[in-house]
């Protein structure tokens, strides 16, 4: 049978009528979704988990970080910049020297949830 020429739309009945109202009343907005799929994103670049499992550790500055990692300086604050313009990462002048950070505990946490669930326990 070809697909395109099936126009029958399948009813679904609910088994369980009032869990599937209560989802069905609960699901996430588009936009809400959007925003999670864009946080998500940023933990997939290898090189962004290094510099926030380091971050996780300490406030450091760019060079200390490409020490740390043995990288360049330019791939280190390439992804700081990424990292600060989405909230995941903050920054603090010392004269000279910007320091690094994670924004806040939420940051830890999904770092500390994503090593348990992959079996890394620090």
């Amino acid at each position: 049978m070809d697909t395109a020429e099936n126009t029958e739309v399948q009813v679904l009945k609910p088994v369980e009528k009032e869990v599937v109202e209560f989802v069905t009343n609960n699901l996430l907005k588009e936009k809400d979704c959007f925003d999670m799929v864009e946080f998500f994103k940023l933990f997939s670049d290898y090189t962004r988990i290094k510099v926030l499992y380091v971050l996780s550790m300490s406030e450091m500055c760019v060079s200390d970080i490409a020490l740390v990692l043995n990288m360049h300086q330019s791939t280190i604050s390439h992804q700081l910049k990424t990292l600060r313009a989405s909230g995941l990462v903050r920054c603090r002048r010392a004269g000279k020297i910007i320091y690094y950070a994670l924004d806040d505990d939420h940051i830890q946490q999904v770092l500390v949830q994503g090593l348990n669930h992959v079996g890394v326990t620090e």
